[in-house]
């Protein structure tokens, strides 16, 4: 028993720090990526070199990695979701069979149905994570805003201060509210700028959230947004991993097939099954990762674009009940509400696929690169 939990524990630990290993080397680029999804504009693309050079002027070279822990903690928790799923699941498609063969049909159903699983525990991790990274490249004035927010300081009560941290108020909307409410007289009128005050969508201008830079942290988001708020794209997040989960272990399982039949090829005696060809080379296994993951990225892409884009929208908890009492309906057509893609964001979906492309594929060729190294280093033969 001894024994076994030491085999665990030493391929948990490579695992955990391949995945580490993978997420640094990679993160710059996932830092450019997203900058570019949630900047861009149908008719204002940015360029990585435009995108290099804000980060760098505000944040500095050490802005590529903000939120690096997080994404690691989340990639750490997901891709052990995804592979123990997929393990699971195709462990019961082999059984009774006399080889030990997954078609790449039920690869890519066993897929699909372990991205899900993934997006559900990484989600949280990712929103916490773009919102440090579009932190990065957003410069504030704060020592205007400091000073505004000193003059007007007075007229804001703690409440307002608790729901929308770091948001100014709508002096003129509050005035325009109080002068039409005014007609109504009464014996309260006297107090009434008071009430008003007391209500947040009427002192920000019919309920303009804060800005994405002072809703960053998880305590922030949850005191304004909600619990709710950690899972939010997770329509997009959902498709985005099954179609990734799928398309991944479908290609790998189809080039694992291939390297099995070109080793076999080359042996004197046909072997009777793949246990009989033996291991694969670790640098063969790896580029077939790689280019598995660069595959997928390109597959599931315009869902990855449409759930970081939402991530980036701050929506407070008041806005979000009066949507539900108003029956709000979300905007597009039925494919698009279904997947979580709003219908503005339909010319700029591929928006940085290049990049997404290159760090999926590294950070998979890392990854398990990077374990099967650490289990052969780690375990005695």
């Amino acid at each position: 028993m001894d024994e076994q939990l030491k085999t665990i524990t030493t391929h948990a630990f490579a695992a955990a720090t391949a995945v580490s290993l993978g997420s640094a080397i990679s993160y710059p680029l996932d830092t450019i990526k997203v900058l570019i999804q949630v900047g861009s504009g149908t008719n204002k693309p940015l360029t990585t070199a435009q995108i290099l050079g804000r980060v760098q002027s505000i944040s500095g070279n050490s802005g590529l990695y903000s939120g690096l822990g997080w994404l690691t903690t989340g990639r750490i928790a997901g891709l052990g979701a995804r592979f123990g799923v997929y393990e699971i699941l195709t462990a019961f498609y082999k059984d009774g069979r006399e080889y030990s063969y997954v078609h790449t049909g039920e690869a890519f159903t066993a897929g699909m149905v372990a991205g899900a699983f993934e997006s559900l525990l990484s989600s949280p991790f990712e929103l916490v994570k773009l919102r440090a990274q579009v932190n990065s490249a957003s410069w504030t004035p704060r020592s205007t805003v400091s000073a505004a927010a000193a003059a007007e300081k007075a007229t804001i009560s703690g409440l307002v201060e608790r729901l929308l941290p770091g948001n100014l108020p709508n002096m003129k909307t509050l005035n325009q509210s109080v002068n039409l409410l005014a007609t109504l007289g009464g014996p309260k009128q006297t107090n009434m700028i008071d009430s008003v005050r007391k209500y947040p969508w009427m002192m920000t201008g019919s309920g303009r959230p804060p800005s994405i830079t002072d809703v960053r942290s998880p305590s922030q988001i949850i005191s304004l947004e909600g619990w709710s708020s950690l899972w939010r794209g997770l329509r997009s997040g959902i498709v985005r991993d099954s179609i990734f989960g799928g398309t991944f272990f479908a290609s790998w399982e189809f080039l694992h097939r291939v390297l099995i039949t070109w080793k076999a090829v080359g042996m004197e005696s046909p072997p009777e099954s793949d246990e009989d060809v033996g291991p694969l080379s670790p640098i063969a296994v790896s580029l077939a990762a790689g280019v598995s993951g660069t595959v997928a990225a390109a597959a599931s892409h315009c869902f990855d674009t449409a759930k970081s884009r939402s991530q980036c929208i701050v929506l407070p908890k008041f806005l979000y009940m009066e949507r539900k009492f108003l029956k709000w309906k979300t905007p597009g057509k039925w494919f698009e509400r279904q997947t979580g893609i709003h219908p503005s964001d339909r010319n700029i979906l591929f928006r940085g696929i290049w990049l997404r492309m290159a760090r999926s594929g590294s950070m998979s060729f890392v990854v398990v690169g990077g374990y099967l190294l650490g289990i052969d280093l780690l375990l005695p033969k």
